[in-house]
């Protein structure tokens, strides 16, 4: 449903997968970004990069954990993690740990999984997209079961708590937000409907916007859940420069970058110098959208990330959460 741009919050993220970035270079580019007032960052949940074994890469919830404690104000969070990799409970414990720590900084993004290789690679089962997301309802029944505070017992297919506490418990009332990532209509968005604080609509389905938003309203409606309840989060490639002939230099770059349907590049990418992009937002915040997670062309240089700062942020009402 349309956001007022005057009166909703809108939140802007920046998306930093960590490939082939030591550890410095990503505390830099996080406190960077608490500096210039964007509302959280964003790492992915791989035992390398997909596609790319031989990258260097930090684990994802570790890395998190250590940029929270090195930050003051900025959220940190994942897009998304695999549920694949921890037991419900156990992450539920981790992030409401790590909630305490922060000071409530954290956001949950959890999903599926998305990369079967890495499944095989270490003796994980992967199933079908029918079972993962039968796997990751379970999972989400129990994690928000465990942020609200009583003993959690619950016997599923997949997963079995038996009279667990969870204390201390988070710091964010009601809870951490969480995130569920995707657009399937079938599994993915009814889930979202049900346990989500947040949607967050990924790359490839950009194109969809939306018929998503829409289909996503429907499921609220059967299960008699209000939609405005959830957020609605995009996450999209950023190609920004600050005048025409620039661009065209950054566009080269990204389309090396993010090849493909896959990134929804210029299926539905924030391609522009900063008047462009303060006008394609607000296309998306009429549709709903109020968080924008972005992958920067030059992954997220100083540069790009003052140009965002000093002339798209300003133009629109930021609230941390």
């Amino acid at each position: 449903m349309p956001a007022d741009s005057t009166t909703t919050p809108i939140d802007f993220g920046i998306y930093v997968p960590q490939l082939a970035f030591g550890y410095p270079d990503l505390l830099a580019r996080a406190q960077l970004c608490e500096e210039l007032g964007f509302s959280s960052l964003w790492l992915f949940d791989h035992l390398y990069g997909p596609m790319l074994p031989d990258t260097p890469a930090l684990e994802g919830w570790t890395l998190a954990t250590a940029l929270l404690a090195q930050t003051t104000r900025l959220r940190v969070g994942h897009l998304v993690l695999c549920n694949n990799f921890r037991h419900p409970a156990l992450l539920a414990k981790m992030a409401t740990t790590l909630d305490v720590i922060s000071n409530g900084r954290v956001d949950l993004g959890v999903g599926s999984g998305s990369y079967e290789p890495e499944h095989a690679e270490i003796g994980i089962p992967w199933g079908t997209f029918a079972e993962r997301s039968d796997k990751l309802g379970e999972a989400l029944e129990i994690i928000t079961r465990m942020f609200a505070g009583a003993r959690t017992t619950f016997e599923g297919r997949h997963y079995q708590v038996r009279d667990l506490p969870n204390l201390p418990p988070p710091v964010q009332s009601p809870r951490p937000p969480i995130h569920v990532g995707g657009a399937g209509e079938q599994r993915t968005l009814p889930l979202v409907a049900k346990y989500a604080d947040v949607w967050n609509l990924p790359t490839y389905a950009l194109a969809e916007c939306e018929r998503k938003v829409a289909v996503l309203d429907a499921e609220c409606g059967k299960i008699g859940r209000d939609p405005a309840e959830i957020r609605r989060s995009q996450e999209a490639v950023l190609v920004i420069a600050p005048d025409d002939a620039s661009l065209t230099e950054a566009l080269a770059k990204a389309d090396r970058r993010f090849p493909g349907p896959g990134w929804g590049l210029h299926e539905g990418g924030y391609i522009g110098t900063p008047p462009a992009i303060v006008d394609r937002i607000g296309e998306r915040i009429e549709q709903g959208i109020t968080s924008f997670v972005f992958f920067c062309y030059d992954r997220a240089s100083e540069a790009t990330l003052r140009l965002v700062a000093d002339e798209v942020m300003p133009h629109f009402t930021r609230a941390s959460r």
